[in-house]
């Protein structure tokens, strides 16, 4: 009986493992370009080394669970004075780790590659002297939370014992061969010994040509691959005396000591000063003839939260696409600190036409165009979302002094315009009402003067020296709403109105009558008009005079709605927009829990859109990973939200037609995650403070008095 229950266990981990590949089976047309015509391996960087400290169980744990089951955990060997083989990033010990505070004044200077190094080394200490050092966050952009865990620095035989499928590999990077041995110490004696405890090496790496040489008679080729790790072109490698760059033109010799390359990621696309990518012909050379020589092709340096170049828009999916999707290559795979992107690339986005079908009915709305890419509301944005499958396009309505209504993201024009380097910027005032810092007001220049303006992109997250595509930065033409509504003829659109009774009482402009003067000229389809407010004074007059969905935009963070509140909605709104915190709270950029937002408004038979969602990192809570995807993914799967808005429309639209969301048993990188589950795992020291309670939505927050009325002049528009 025992034995028929092992083999039952072991033939259902086995028809597991077969169903979640099957499940999420995607290839680029004409099947993978890699060397073994097989999916690209996916390698975990010190584990999920982007959101825990590198190489800690943590770490390790995560990228198992969120990752592919082919996944392959990277650790970088090196050695203890008592010849313990252990997993770090560094030769260094103190970037990483607490050590000067487990051992202070106590840092030794070295000679490392011919260069003066001072710090604490592996080599000083035997391992059971490390076991009072914990691992901590060695990048400091990223977050120090999960510091204070005591996570202990583990030898290789502790992360071979993670790995409990037979698909998933073990790879070691050995980068300071020759440094060991200068302290008479032998990482080849190291590595010999593993086979006598049982330990499987998939895959080992080195920078050095005489290492990689020593050690190939002790591996057979069938089951440990020897890849040879190139650094920047114009680095010495000290066996041969030569540049890395030099010597990877010399594929032939390579293929005798490896079987592979890994290489920085510039070396196949490589980008210019402006980080915007160059020609590459080399860098598909480089692939393809690594393959006629046999050699497998990696890339290293995926990162989610390192930008490379703007032609990704910040979005690291796409990027990864780039290596393994293409018409002419792929890599063999990918060495990457969040595994969960190219788990998803490869599995579900690889092999997607522009023409693919969506699976899922969740609306693509536009924030201002596709202004992560554009100036926000110009023609250039329009055109851009248009072409990347946006379903709705959205006008923020503004008036001109002499009642024109155009589109601009702001009802400041400093803030979207370089209007504050022109002969008007003296016109710039503060006016309480609208904001409390001073503003050059569009009512304040006529049409013809705002036309002469030069749009300036939005930067959002400037302060994180995050910019969006310089290149184009000023480009593009600021459009009139009639000029927008010929633009769109034939797409849905939302058009907001705000600041509409300011305008009428102080300003004598009517947005309202003048946004449906325009309406009724270019005689749109009513059901492809939205109108949104924040205000029910607006929408209204809009259900009064017109029979299009009006959006009501809650202008706060919310939990939850009373009944009566979300009744009077309904009375002038037919949907509804929230931001994202009232889906899912968050403290310190990490999610604390979901409240019931969504699930009441649509109970009552309002659609509910989710506002904004932007590529950039730094615009997302940690639980995302640092991948726009896997934000979206949990709002449209983990909640069902009815449409998203986003700035990237191009990242949302090829989110609903990957191929794993035809299947209702999600594969781990693909179901949604966990709100708060990151959180908990922080310790007492670190934990942040929990916010207080969101408010709950009553009818104070909804009522309004009627919009005043204008008089004398009227608004005009322009019409083509």
């Amino acid at each position: 009986m025992w034995h028929f229950m092992a083999l039952y266990r072991v033939l259902s981990i086995l028809i597991l493992q077969y169903s979640l590949v099957a499940l999420a089976s995607s290839s680029p047309l004409g099947g993978w370009k890699t060397l073994q015509e097989s999916p690209p391996l996916v390698i975990a960087r010190g584990g999920f080394s982007g959101i825990f400290p590198d190489s800690s169980l943590l770490a390790y744990n995560l990228a198992l669970e969120t990752s592919g089951p082919n996944v392959t955990l990277w650790c970088d060997v090196q050695l203890t004075k008592d010849k313990v083989g252990i997993c770090f990033p560094e030769l260094k010990l103190d970037n990483a780790t607490d050590i000067s505070v487990a051992y202070p004044g106590k840092a030794k200077d070295y000679s490392v590659n011919g260069v003066s190094t001072r710090g604490w080394f592996s080599v000083d200490y035997n391992f059971d002297q490390l076991a009072n050092v914990s691992l901590v966050q060695g990048v400091y952009s990223r977050s120090n939370k999960f510091d204070g865990n005591e996570l202990h620095i583990l030898t290789v035989k502790d992360v071979a014992k993670l790995i409990k499928s037979p698909s998933t590999g073990l790879w070691l990077n050995v980068q300071h061969d020759l440094f060991f041995k200068q302290q008479n110490l032998s990482v080849e004696i190291f590595l010999q010994s593993l086979s006598a405890k049982s330990v499987s090496v998939n895959y080992i790496s080195s920078t050095e040509v005489d290492f990689l040489r020593r050690v190939k008679s002790n591996f057979s080729s069938g089951t440990t691959s020897l890849i040879f790790r190139i650094l920047e072109q114009s680095k010495i490698e000290p066996t041969t005396n030569q540049t890395y760059g030099e010597l990877l033109k010399n594929l032939t010799f390579i293929k005798t000591f490896a079987s592979g390359i890994l290489v920085p990621k510039g070396y196949i696309l490589p980008v210019d000063s402006g980080l915007y990518l160059q020609p590459h012909k080399e860098g598909l050379y480089l692939v393809t003839d690594a393959h006629k020589e046999g050699l497998q092709v990696f890339v290293s340096d995926l990162i989610n939260d390192v930008p490379f170049s703007y032609d990704f828009s910040y979005d690291p999916l796409a990027e990864c696409l780039a290596f393994i999707d293409g018409r002419d290559f792929s890599v063999d795979g990918v060495l990457s600190d969040f595994p969960v992107t190219p788990s998803a690339a490869i599995n579900c986005f690889s092999g997607l036409r522009e023409d693919a079908k969506k699976q899922v009915d969740t609306l693509v709305i536009t924030k201002y165009g596709a202004s992560g890419d554009y100036p926000a509301c110009t023609d250039l944005a329009y055109n851009r979302a248009k072409s990347h499958g946006a379903d709705v396009l959205d006008c923020p309505v503004q008036m001109s002094k002499d009642g024109t209504p155009f589109c601009l993201s702001s009802i400041d024009l400093s803030e979207s315009t370089t209007v504050a380097g022109t002969k008007f910027k003296d016109r710039a005032t503060t006016i309480r009402e609208i904001k409390y810092r001073s503003g050059i007001y569009t009512f304040s220049l006529t049409w013809d003067e705002i036309k002469t303006l030069t749009p300036s992109i939005l930067n959002p997250y400037e302060k994180y020296m995050l910019s969006r595509n310089p290149r184009s930065k000023n480009q593009g033409k600021l459009l009139t709403l009639s000029e927008f509504l010929s633009l769109t003829e034939g797409s849905r659109i939302l058009i907001s109105i705000e600041n509409a009774a300011y305008l009428a009482e102080k300003q004598n402009l009517s947005v309202t009558g003048a946004v449906l003067d325009a309406l009724k000229k270019a005689k749109p389809r009513s059901d492809k008009v939205m109108i949104q407010s924040i205000h029910s004074s607006v929408l209204k007059i809009f259900k009064d005079k017109s029979k299009y969905e009006r959006v009501y935009k809650v202008d706060e963070n919310i939990r939850d709605a009373d009944d009566s509140a979300i009744e009077d909605i309904k009375t002038f709104a037919d949907s509804v927009v929230i931001g994202k915190a009232s889906v899912f709270p968050e403290t310190s950029a990490f999610l604390v829990n979901s409240t019931n937002t969504v699930k009441r408004l649509q109970s009552f038979k309002l659609p509910v859109y989710v506002e904004t969602f932007s590529n950039e990192f730094v615009s997302q809570a940690w639980d995302y990973y640092s991948d726009a995807s896997i934000e979206i993914n949990l709002f449209v799967i983990g909640t069902k939200v009815n449409g998203i808005i986003t700035d990237f429309p191009k990242t949302a639209n090829r989110y609903r037609k990957n191929l794993c969301l035809k299947h209702g048993n999600k594969a781990p990188y693909m179901s949604p995650i966990e709100p708060g589950k990151l959180l908990k795992k922080i310790s007492k020291l670190y934990f942040p403070p929990i916010p207080p309670p969101l408010p709950v939505l009553n009818d104070s927050n909804v009522t309004e008095a009627p919009l005043p009325g204008v008089s004398g002049r009227v608004p005009t528009t322009i019409t083509l």
